[in-house]
């Protein structure tokens, strides 16, 4: 069975209608999802969904586009929640350059003192990195005890080798799927102990779905392409990249 190591499950259209999205998931044979946050707020809903759910786990994190709307003592909030049973890494932090919705130096602060939480609290990250390679790759650097996951992976082979050599687990989305991407190119040389799988819902769509409002069973669709990268059966994708999960998040 296989784990949407990220989706975003307290926008309106999938919170309002959570049993159907969570219904068609497990028909699809996505079984175990993990709600990511974008800031304080979201990361609250990500918490009750998740103790709402067994198989719904949560993390917490103030997103690059959220930084710059990051309060006081929003770093005591993080480690409130921290201390919460289902809450299982730190997350969704890094950098974002493409749109520099944050002034770039806010991000890397507000990165910087989420990988310190992580640090402390012995938590996996889940980081969120486009067109931000070298200075994604310096912060990271400064705490190798920390370890985690390239969210929704979209640079190159190169990078990809870095955030292993570093410890850091690769996970693909919907993006994978797209005509012409390059990212097949990258996964196939990922080892596979270190793969995971997600959708980044409701964003990235897989094909043949691209274009619409996406939904954790997609995951599907991703875990398929990678069958394919990898010539494995799709439960043999689904196996590892589940193990994986478990493992980085010390899921039950």
């Amino acid at each position: 069975m296989l784990t949407d190591t990220h989706c975003h499950l307290f926008y309106d259209d999938l919170k309002d209608n959570l049993k159907g999205v969570l219904e068609r998931a497990n028909q699809l044979g996505v079984t175990r999802f993990i709600c990511v946050g974008t800031n304080i707020e979201d990361s609250r809903e990500c918490l009750s969904i998740a103790e709402e759910n067994k198989n719904i786990f949560s993390s917490i994190g103030v997103h690059p586009h959220d930084a710059k709307d990051a309060l006081d003592g929003y770093i005591t909030d993080i480690y409130t929640l921290m201390e919460y049973e289902k809450v299982i890494a730190v997350g969704e932090i890094g950098l974002d350059y493409f749109r520099n919705i944050s002034n770039p130096d806010i991000q890397k602060k507000v990165f910087r003192e989420q990988m310190k939480v992580a640090r402390e609290m012995k938590q996996p990250i889940i980081f969120h990195n486009r067109e931000a390679d070298e200075d994604i790759i310096k912060i990271l650097s400064e705490y190798p005890d920390v370890i985690g996951v390239a969210h929704c992976f979209s640079s190159n082979l190169d990078t990809a080798r870095v955030f292993l050599d570093m410890g850091y687990y690769i996970s693909f989305s919907g993006n994978l799927t797209f005509k012409n991407s390059h990212l097949p190119s990258v996964a196939k040389e990922i080892p596979i102990n270190r793969l995971l799988v997600e959708t980044d819902s409701p964003y990235l769509s897989p094909v043949p779905h691209r274009g619409k409002p996406n939904e954790p069973g997609r995951t599907r669709f991703v875990a398929e392409k990678l069958a394919d990268i990898y010539n494995l059966s799709l439960e043999a994708i689904a196996q590892h990249t589940s193990n994986n999960a478990t493992k980085l998040f010390r899921l039950p």
